[in-house]
């Protein structure tokens, strides 16, 4: 017995000395240009202590990254968040002389963010898509197919949804945001997400479910997803994604962006076992315990674009 005890502790000694060394270490995500955080649809950098990006921010400057969490529309078309973030962008390189800075966009984040970096590629280094709406949403589809413009339906959906946008926006201390919801769905559904890709291609792929170019301009493009909807059972947003993922037909997806849309650039993982909220550590943290913890993720993204000297 003694001697089986000690062969197990043997062997455990073996692998942890196999595991990954610890990467919570000074400078590890010590980018050499500023992360900038973009939230998504119905998105916000914080409403009292709860952040979008919940933890996520104070996770990465703890060794080294200079991070901003950005604020634009909760809810409008692509080009006009875009523009809101490229005045942003400004005011951040102008604070802290830098000469580019690293977008991380999530959801809707990711074309608002690809909008900047086309329109003004010499101030970003890198735009990386979390779950991002690049090729379209199913979802936004089946509202639209549900409720088309012009219909009664559509109009009532759009009051709801402008009024919840407002409220975000005034709870979160911006309330003067502009809020467009019927724009907001135009620009994630697939008909309006291919009319963006075609005046801001980088980076998209050309093929149905490929990888795209993984450097257009001097930018450096990536993206990762997840692919499951319930993912904890104290997640109280678990069931209405596990609704959400019924438009996409079987089409392998987080809820609210199939998988395929989600790529960009290269594509570090698509099958995380995390729903469209995970990847952002919603909600308050509450994700899959059997899963690499998002925030991991995002430290582990930093340290990928301080190694690539972004």
């Amino acid at each position: 017995m003694n001697k089986r005890l000690s062969n197990m502790f043997f062997a455990l000694f073996i692998a942890l000395s196999l595991l990954p060394a610890q990467t919570w270490a000074t400078g590890y995500t010590g980018t050499k240009y500023p992360i900038v955080l973009v939230h998504g649809l119905f998105g916000f950098d914080n409403i009292g202590p709860v952040e979008y990006f919940y933890g996520i921010p104070a996770a990465l400057r703890a060794d080294g990254a200079q991070v901003f969490v950005t604020q634009v529309s909760a809810a409008n078309s692509t080009e006009v968040r875009g523009e809101q973030l490229l005045a942003q962008v400004k005011q951040i390189l102008a604070v802290t002389g830098a000469s580019k800075v690293n977008l991380i966009g999530h959801s809707h984040g990711s074309p608002t963010s690809r909008y900047v970096a086309s329109v003004r590629p010499d101030l970003v280094a890198s735009v990386t898509s979390v779950g991002g709406v690049n090729k379209g949403s199913k979802f936004a589809d089946f509202l639209l197919g549900v409720a088309p413009p012009g219909t009664y339906s559509n109009a009532a959906i759009v009051s709801l949804t402008n009024g919840a946008s407002k409220l975000i926006s005034f709870l979160s201390g911006q309330p003067k945001l502009p809020q467009n919801a019927a724009m907001a769905a135009a620009s994630l559904s697939t008909p309006g997400s291919l009319k963006f890709n075609a005046a801001h291609p980088d980076g998209v792929p050309t093929s149905a479910c490929g990888e795209g170019a993984y450097n257009v301009n001097g930018i450096a493009y990536y993206s990762w997803s997840g692919a499951q909807q319930a993912t904890n059972l104290l997640d109280a947003s678990d069931p209405i994604l596990v609704l959400t993922s019924l438009a996409f037909n079987g089409e392998p997806n987080d809820g609210l962006v199939g998988t395929c849309s989600s790529h960009l650039g290269q594509v570090i993982r698509d099958n995380y076992a995390m729903n469209h909220l995970d990847e952002v550590n919603q909600l308050i943290g509450l994700v899959n315990i059997f899963e690499t913890n998002p925030v991991t993720l995002y430290r582990q993204h930093a340290n990928r674009l301080k190694n690539s000297g972004l």
